[in-house]
């Protein structure tokens, strides 16, 4: 039998307009925003994506203008409902953040918050840099957790169902080596999510994804670092790193995961709070 060739194991195929799941919901229109970080690319780009097919307003953000710019096209390519308005942002800065979320509200009313954005470094711990330790922890819970302090005054406004999903991974259940700064985020995002529903006193709700190894840059940059660090090749982390444990033969699509963001804003989770959307191929709960 033929080996699928790497390249296509790991490349997203371009979200056409029959790929995103659209729900009906009166809330899935565009005078209601949902704010999108890491929308540049990848999850955050699918998500933003997803949520225009739906009718949403949505607002991306990410320190990527150029991607943003791509994002918006395809939108416009797609024909989607929903408006799509770009916002560059540097999740590292207070200001920027804050300002970001003013744009949303002069967009419409705040509704749904995806907090996707995310990095990656790839390094025993012993020699982790500190600086990027810091980055992966800015990037990935100090902003969400700053987006969700400046979003739930809204929430809390409005008389119809609001929400907060958050980008979490396998990586918040179990962990691998030489990525302690994303292992360390990622179990963060979980206790975010948690903590949000225990605040939201049925004002609004807090969920989170977690998926294994999705076709997305992310993915596709750290293969090297991961090949050289183990000293195997780049079939083998495919096979053996990123599918080793998947009772899969291939990684999922950005899309896949922005439906379930979808599925989580939507009036069929209203009873979706606090808890992890796993779809992970059975990585974290079997084992041979």
């Amino acid at each position: 039998m033929t080996e699928p060739d790497t390249d296509d194991r790991v490349t997203p195929p371009e979200i056409g307009p029959e790929d995103p799941l659209v729900l009906d919901d009166d809330r899935f229109h565009d005078g209601n925003v949902c704010l999108v970080t890491g929308a540049a690319s990848g999850i955050g780009r699918a998500v933003a994506l997803a949520a225009a097919a739906n009718g949403l307003g949505v607002v991306g953000v990410d320190v990527d203008a150029d991607g943003l710019a791509e994002t918006a096209d395809r939108v416009a390519d797609c024909s989607f409902p929903g408006p799509f308005h770009a916002v560059e942002t540097d999740l590292t800065d207070d200001d920027a953040v804050r300002a970001a979320v003013e744009t949303a509200r002069d967009h419409g009313e705040v509704t749904f918050l995806a907090n996707v954005a995310g990095l990656q470094h790839v390094a025993p711990v012993e020699s982790f840099p500190m600086d990027d330790y810091d980055l992966l922890q800015a990037v990935m819970v100090r902003a969400p957790t700053l987006l969700a302090k400046l979003c739930v005054p809204d929430f809390r406004e409005h008389d119809h169902d609001c929400a907060v999903g958050n980008m979490a991974s396998v990586h918040g259940h179990y962990v691998t080596a030489d990525k302690v700064a994303y292992n360390v985020a990622k179990f963060g995002v979980r206790g975010l999510t948690n903590s949000l529903a225990a605040e939201s006193d049925g004002d609004f709700r807090a969920f989170s994804v977690s998926t294994g190894y999705v076709k997305t840059p992310l993915v596709t940059d750290q293969i090297p670092d991961t090949a050289e660090q183990r000293g195997i090749s780049v079939d083998e982390v495919v096979e053996d790193v990123m599918l080793g444990q998947a009772r899969a033969s291939e990684l999922m699509e950005p899309v896949e995961v922005a439906n379930q963001f979808v599925y989580g804003f939507s009036e069929h989770a209203a009873h979706l709070n606090g808890a992890d959307l796993l779809h992970d191929d059975g990585m974290v709960n079997t084992y041979e």
